[in-house]
């Protein structure tokens, strides 16, 4: 057999720990885990669990994180092609995950998941950005599927409210084992597709947004990977490529709703913190998009490629060498080339309202 070199030891070590890592919460809890237990289980160093991941949170999440991108489909979920038909394929999808009242071990792995991100205040705020960014990507498919009779008008709102059903039923499960109906939850999910919650588009911000920059470079991006339809992409397509930290999620759909009909816009999302912010990010995007791609036709699906960048090498190679959980920066590229950057808040709507060059003129918005 062909010795491994240092990269495929690593990865071949980062797998085992992780393996080790969900039985250990399987049996114990977040709370009660022990790093110890989990180098013994794969004869391991602690040190060398502490070299893939430094503390026991973010080992967590990466459990949760990689159970929730490889979690299988669920049985009997068929797309919806109505509003009500999806929402309730999506809440069927949903409880299909949720622990039955006599069977603990997914139950105790996830029940820590709350309390970490009530921890501390950047991780709430990341988290609360997470839910808004889910809200769109859920609203925007809600839209496809059947647009909204009021011009301007949108079912963010809607969505949100899904999610706190969804999210709620599952809060519930832990504390009440046995109280949640999964029934009932999904006939409520396909009556919440008729609400109106007088939801319009463009927000009162959007006016007080500085116009971008005209520019133009060269541009020769990374290959991504996208999160939403789990397979690669290329950021090189013409469009809006925006660059957006965890506290700035919801800045997506300024780019969505701004850029022409026929751009590819793509969000690179890059975190301060990526040891234990990355995976929680991955987690709470899986969580919607399994079921959304369950749920919902493709067509329908939002057209935003969704891109986890890490490492920040993708941000770097965007022009954005330095990344943090505020970052927000965006690019509008045409023909190959970038002719519009913005860095401020409100930049995806910058760039994605931006009017490329006719002619001998540069650019003009």
């Amino acid at each position: 057999m062909a010795r491994l070199n240092r990269a495929e030891q690593q990865a071949r070590n980062r797998a085992r720990v992780l393996a080790a890592a969900r039985d250990e919460f399987a049996e114990h809890g977040f709370r009660d885990a022990k790093i110890d237990r989990i180098a013994e289980r794969v004869e391991l160093t602690r040190g060398a669990v502490y070299s893939n991941f430094p503390g026991k949170r973010a080992l967590y999440f990466s459990v949760l994180a990689e159970a929730a991108e490889r979690a299988d489909e669920a049985p009997g979920v068929e797309p919806g092609t109505t509003a009500v038909a999806a929402l309730g394929a999506l809440a069927r999808a949903w409880v299909s995950r949720l622990p039955l009242a006599d069977s603990d071990e997914p139950l105790r792995i996830g029940a820590g998941l709350t309390p970490e991100v009530l921890a501390d205040e950047p991780t709430r705020r990341s988290f609360a950005q997470l839910m808004r960014l889910d809200a769109v990507l859920l609203g925007l498919a809600l839209e496809a599927l059947e647009p909204p009779r009021e011009p301007g008008g949108r079912r963010v709102r809607v969505a949100e409210t899904v999610l706190t059903t969804l999210y709620g039923a599952g809060q519930m499960v832990g504390v009440a084992p046995g109280f949640v109906d999964p029934f009932n939850v999904i006939r409520a999910c396909e009556r919440l597709a008729g609400l109106d919650l007088d939801d319009a588009w463009p927000l009162p911000h959007i006016a007080h947004i500085p116009p971008a920059s005209p520019v133009d470079e060269g541009w020769a991006p990374p290959e991504g990977f996208d999160a939403i339809r789990r397979r690669p992409v290329s950021l090189a397509d013409d469009g809006v490529v925006v660059v957006l930290g965890l506290h700035r999620l919801e800045a997506v759909e300024d780019a969505l709703r701004s850029a022409p009909a026929d751009a590819a816009v793509t969000a690179v999302v890059v975190t301060g913190d990526p040891a234990e912010q990355a995976p929680m990010a991955r987690l709470a995007v899986a969580d919607l998009c399994g079921c959304l791609r369950q749920a919902f036709p493709e067509e329908a699906w939002p057209r935003l490629r969704l891109v986890f960048d890490d490492s920040g090498k993708t941000a770097a190679a965007l022009g954005v060498p330095t990344v943090e959980d505020t970052t927000e920066v965006a690019v509008r590229v045409v023909g190959g080339r970038a002719v519009a950057r913005a860095g401020h808040r409100g930049a995806g709507h910058a760039v994605g309202s931006f009017v490329p060059a006719r002619g001998g003129d540069r650019a003009r918005r």
